[in-house]
């Protein structure tokens, strides 16, 4: 208990940045979507800033919350933004440039608020400082973690996640279609690489080596 007042703090520091992130990764999802000619996303009104359009209760509040209660690197998700993947144009090409928007999203989420932190930093010592640039300084170093971790995770080839997707769209067709079989099963086989450490042996060493050149 004696942890709750600090563990508040770092809630208020990271949940706008985690919201923020996630939210736009999915929203980047429909907006290119759009580009190349489905306009599920928009028709199901998920084109917009509004949270409460996109969180999911579990992935974008609980998981958050939990992992940066345990110490442990924040990432989670938001409701799945619809695609009809058939409706694109170029179809193939078009599945690829929509997953990688989210994660890219992401990097450029990254790249802005570690600029932000030195902004907010130079302004450290002003009039200002400790009241406002120093809980912006917080907030977009968080910013910083959350993108990259989010970015990286994504990127991660297995299918549902947008690294699936993209490995899925470089195939050729007979090895693409055998390897969309494996997406009923892609939640649990990452749960088991998550469980066995796999994933974060791989990809803790890219989020690192990010977040270190960025900050």
């Amino acid at each position: 208990m004696n942890n709750i007042p600090q563990f508040l703090i770092e809630i208020s520091i990271w949940a706008v940045p985690t919201i923020f992130a996630i939210i736009l990764h999915e929203i980047m999802h429909g907006v290119i979507a759009l580009r190349l000619g489905d306009d599920t996303a928009l028709r199901a009104g998920r084109l917009t800033l509004n949270p409460l359009q996109h969180i999911d209760p579990l992935g974008t509040i609980v998981l958050p919350a939990m992992l940066l209660f345990l110490h442990l690197p924040v990432f989670g998700y938001a409701k799945p933004v619809p695609v009809d993947f058939r409706r694109l144009n170029p179809r193939r090409l078009g599945m690829m440039l929509v997953a990688a928007a989210g994660p890219l999203t992401n990097f450029t989420l990254a790249i802005l608020s570690a600029i932000g932190m030195r902004i907010a930093v130079q302004h450290l010592n002003g009039p200002l400082g400790e009241t406002v640039a120093l809980p912006l300084a917080y907030m977009f170093r968080a910013s910083v973690f959350v993108n990259v971790i989010l970015g990286v995770f994504n990127l991660f080839p297995l299918l549902p996640l947008d690294g699936g997707r993209v490995l899925t769209g470089m195939l050729p067709l007979p090895a693409a279609r055998a390897y969309s079989r494996l997406e009923p099963y892609g939640f649990l086989i990452l749960l088991v690489l998550l469980y066995t450490d796999s994933v974060e042996r791989v990809v803790n060493p890219i989020i690192n080596s990010i977040v270190q050149a960025l900050i």
